[in-house]
């Protein structure tokens, strides 16, 4: 049986009170594991400590964490890939079990769910916050994840080297998701333990402003993979509209063969134009995103799944 390649990739920014632990837990629970930390402008110490525990450390100057997940994906070679937050909130002793269900069931992704007793951990409007986002991308792409902003996530290879990171902040969970949702992988959660940071370590989430951005996201997404949805919501808004204003000169005009507001009927007539030209705009969008994501699940494709990497002989070599 040949053992997959299994990389650990932890995001750093001052992180100087937790990054070390995070290492050690995750080296405990996959010594087979290549940890890497790729640091994100630290001024606390935090590659040094990092180096010290064992891990690969490597930088990315550009400030924020999609843009760290994009280098991480771009320049790891591997056939797993775990990541998590160098925070050490998250249970690193759970990864052999995601791995184990990964390889069983051909999963492309696994995510962390997180769970909590602890307030100081999880915060209230943390929990609230995720939850209406999580329902607003579940009515938006019909089907979700309990915890759209877990950052805890097993990969397959087939899943990282087909996902073209387009984020640049806390809202790259999002985009992982729909991804995921897009292409209809088989995707699975398991509940994890989620712990409070340690003394000294200070959370870099602001609830408001990444909360916006994470929404913003969510909206941005969905007028780009569902165009016909977006634009033919705008153009059916439009024509209602159009359709209120319209009716009084209707009856006007029946009753007496007069148009007496010309303003309102230049109106109404701009906003039919508009209407249409938005329904052929969802129309004409929809067929470049349906090439699109057929060339990102041919990219898919292109590598071996999940299970074939722990399979005896040279079928584990096929990739």
């Amino acid at each position: 049986m040949t053992a997959p390649r299994i990389a650990v990739l932890l995001p750093c920014y001052n992180e100087a009170g937790a990054i070390a632990r995070t290492v050690e837990e995750f080296r405990a629970a996959l010594p087979e594991a290549v940890i890497y930390v790729y640091d994100n402008n630290s001024t606390d110490g935090s590659r040094e400590l990092a180096a010290a525990a064992g891990a690969v450390v490597r930088q990315v100057r550009q400030q924020g964490k999609g843009h760290v997940v994009r280098r991480m994906f771009a320049d790891i070679d591997a056939d797993l890939y775990i990541m998590a937050d160098g925070d050490a909130t998250y249970e690193a002793a759970a990864a052999p079990d995601m791995i184990a269900m990964m390889l069983e069931h051909n999963f492309d992704m696994v995510v962390g769910c997180r769970r909590s007793e602890e307030q100081a951990a999880y915060r209230t409007g943390h929990r609230l916050g995720n939850r209406l986002l999580t329902g607003l991308l579940q009515s938006l792409f019909g089907r979700s994840f309990t915890d759209i902003l877990s950052g805890y996530r097993l990969f397959s290879r087939r899943f990282v080297k087909s996902f073209p990171v387009l984020s640049a902040g806390f809202e790259i969970e999002t985009e992982i998701s729909v991804h995921a949702l897009e292409l209809a992988m088989p995707v699975a959660e398991k509940e994890t333990a989620y712990a409070a940071r340690p003394e000294g370590s200070v959370s870099k989430l602001s609830t408001y402003r990444d909360g916006w951005r994470i929404l913003r996201t969510i909206l941005n997404l969905y007028r780009m993979e569902r165009p016909i949805w977006f634009y033919g919501g705008i153009a059916a808004l439009l024509l209602l509209v159009a359709l209120a204003l319209a009716l009084p000169l209707l009856f006007t005009w029946l009753e007496t063969g007069l148009v007496p507001r010309f303003p309102t009927a230049i109106l109404v007539t701009g906003m039919t134009i508009v209407a249409g030209l938005s329904f052929m705009c969802g129309l004409i969008l929809d067929t470049v995103v349906r090439g699109r994501r057929e060339v990102k699940r041919l990219a898919y494709l292109a590598h071996a799944a999940p299970a074939d990497l722990a399979r005896p002989g040279p079928a584990s070599n096929s990739r």
